[in-house]
């Protein structure tokens, strides 16, 4: 097959997948209805043009004819963006959560033709590996229970149904928010927190910025001690990690380890709009010069990297560049040496690249000792200039308006405290043209993509 149904979507994630050899379908009643007709299963895969192991999945299944022979014989094949239909993301993930105890994506959801679920999971290997099983094992698997145990899968699907009833109707039933309920969610945060590299739990890691958001506020409200060193040392061990693009800008998604060290490099807009008005709010209490120098450099990134022409601000960046992850990020200390010459060796000692490789045989930058942005600035320049040549990874330049919302509120803020005009100006281009071009009849549109 040279081209699927996802050939006339714009969504850049569906647009990845239009040559797949799966008969894909965007979620629709057209899927549905094949389904009823057909007596078919659907197979909804869920997931975004940033992630990567999204990317490994298409690869290793979506892109094997023999995988997509079993996924087109025996149900009906539905791709959708979670960023283009966060209510549909947001549906099976419970789902999914309630029967493995975790989500992520690829999200992989079986589902009954009139949309009830009754398997699900995220990312499935070609073959059984690491305690999970084969897709094409997987596949074969339920196409045979739809057929010979039909009872036992719609029943399935009922007590998922309901335990996802009893949970929205829990939710449903919350309370108004008083000084019990704060010091309770403060103290069961502080309960997880790590006390040497700041953040909760331990790997993997993420940034998490609404939680710091309400522990910074409740630092305010209450002047916990406590609250303050949390929010700070979190703060500060991001910024300082591999997480943080030390030479760009800007925050990958999350940090495969507990020390903010190694991310999975995809660059999120709401992540990077979020963690700018923390690192501001937190520059407003505490008076960090680093705090508010991490925020401008996040907005800086975004403005530079991740803003259309006509105002919008795009969604994410990939991991991956020719192929490999990070790949656009990373370096070896040859590669700095001959950029830099005579003057590597401060950056090599600076950035840690030093201490040995940390990434596949290359090293992710991170800050090894004390910050001391105005000396090495010269040498961040040169770096980021050379890595500017190098093959970008792709970019989700669809816009979307909540993700929007968060990135004009921080500029319009951030210009505000800092006295950055251009910040201001980038907000008031970004409200405009939210205003114009994604309203339609008094509605406003989630997406907008090229006009």
């Amino acid at each position: 097959m040279s081209e699927n149904r996802l050939a006339r979507e714009t969504s850049p994630y569906l647009l990845q997948h239009a040559h797949n050899p799966v008969d894909w379908y965007p979620w629709g009643e057209e899927a549905f209805a094949r389904a009823r007709t057909e007596d078919k299963p659907v197979l909804l895969s869920v997931g975004y043009s940033a992630c990567h192991w999204c990317h490994v999945m298409e690869r290793e299944s979506f892109e094997n004819p023999e995988i997509a022979a079993a996924m087109n014989a025996g149900f009906v094949s539905v791709k959708v963006d979670r960023e283009e239909r966060p209510d549909v993301d947001h549906i099976y993930m419970q789902a999914v959560q309630s029967l493995t105890g975790r989500g992520g994506w690829p999200m992989t959801v079986f589902l009954t033709p009139d949309g009830t679920p009754f398997y699900g999971g995220t990312y499935f290997p070609p073959e059984d590996r690491h305690g999970l099983p084969g897709f094409p094992r997987l596949l074969a698997a339920l196409a045979d229970a739809w057929r010979s145990r039909r009872a036992e899968v719609v029943q399935s699907g009922r007590e998922i149904t309901e335990s996802l009833s009893q949970t929205d109707r829990l939710r449903r039933s919350a309370t108004l928010l008083g000084d019990e309920i704060l010091f309770s969610a403060f103290s069961g945060i502080s309960s997880q927190f790590d006390e040497e590299w700041g953040g909760l739990g331990g790997a993997p890691k993420f940034p998490q910025p609404m939680i710091w958001e309400f522990v910074l506020r409740f630092f305010k409200r209450t002047g916990n001690p406590y609250a303050k060193r949390m929010v700070h040392t979190t703060l500060i061990r991001m910024a300082r990690g591999g997480m943080y693009d030390q030479l760009g800008g800007g925050f990958a998604r999350y940090s495969v380890d507990a020390h903010w060290m190694i991310p999975h490099f995809e660059k999120m807009l709401y992540d990077n709009a979020q963690l700018a008005s923390l690192y501001l709010h937190a520059w407003l209490a505490f008076g960090d010069p680093e705090c508010r120098r991490v925020c401008e450099e996040t907005l800086d990134y975004v403005l530079r990297e991740m803003t259309d022409p006509a105002g919008g601000f795009y969604s994410a960046e990939d991991a991956d560049s020719e192929g490999h992850e990070g790949k656009f990020y990373v370096w070896t200390a040859d590669e700095i040496r001959a950029v830099l010459g005579a003057d590597a060796d401060r950056a090599l000692a600076y950035w840690g690249v030093d201490r040995g490789p940390n990434f596949e045989g290359t090293s992710n930058l991170f800050l090894a000792g004390e910050p001391d942005p105005e000396s090495v600035a010269p040498l961040r320049r040169r770096l980021l200039e050379r890595r500017a040549r190098r093959v970008r990874p792709g970019r989700d330049d669809k816009v979307l308006a909540a993700w929007n919302g968060l990135a004009c509120r921080a500029f319009a803020e951030a210009g505000r405290a800092l006295g950055r005009p251009d910040y201001v100006a980038a907000a008031a281009r970004n409200a405009e043209f939210v205003l114009d071009a994604m309203r339609h009849d008094g509605r406003l549109l989630r997406t907008w993509k090229g006009g």
